[in-house]
């Protein structure tokens, strides 16, 4: 009985549409246009879907002329020197460098010259010992270089 009650019944209703509050505003068709853009309205096949595409596509392959996004790639190696980089398993790398790459001097110059090979193939390190490697003659070959990440 409650719910025959409270049904609406819609013989009698009427819609208002204008509103008493709100001044009318007339939509330029620019502002249209461009609303229409801005929310893809659009299908696709119609010269505005083509437009908007097409500006995408020409902002994608022309901004890396304007806009500097920092994304060149980093130079490894800047020295002609070999270098053979492999894991010891301890967490540590070992690195193997060509002898003739190092400036020979103090154990400091050797360290430092070392760091400055190593260390734009493989970020900051800090070099835990190294060995020398020396042919017959005595000539030094290579330098073995423990390193380890800081």
């Amino acid at each position: 009985m409650l719910i025959e009650d409270s049904k609406i019944k819609l013989d009698n209703a009427h819609l208002n549409t204008a509103s008493t509050h709100a001044p009318s505003v007339s939509v330029s068709p620019l502002w249209r246009t461009i609303k229409s853009f801005i929310f893809w309205s659009h299908e696709r096949g119609t010269i505005q879907y083509d437009v908007m595409v097409t500006l995408i596509l020409l902002f994608v392959f022309l901004s890396p002329l304007w806009i500097s996004f920092n994304d060149r790639p980093v130079q490894r190696n800047p020295h002609s020197s070999g270098v053979v980089v492999y894991p010891d398993g301890n967490g540590e790398f070992i690195y193997q460098v060509e002898g003739k790459a190092v400036h020979e001097g103090s154990d400091s110059a050797i360290r430092a010259s070392l760091l400055t090979i190593i260390e734009p193939i493989s970020g900051s390190v800090s070099i835990s010992r190294y060995e020398t490697i020396t042919d017959k003659k005595g000539q030094v070959v290579a330098y073995k270089v423990w390193v380890q990440r800081e």
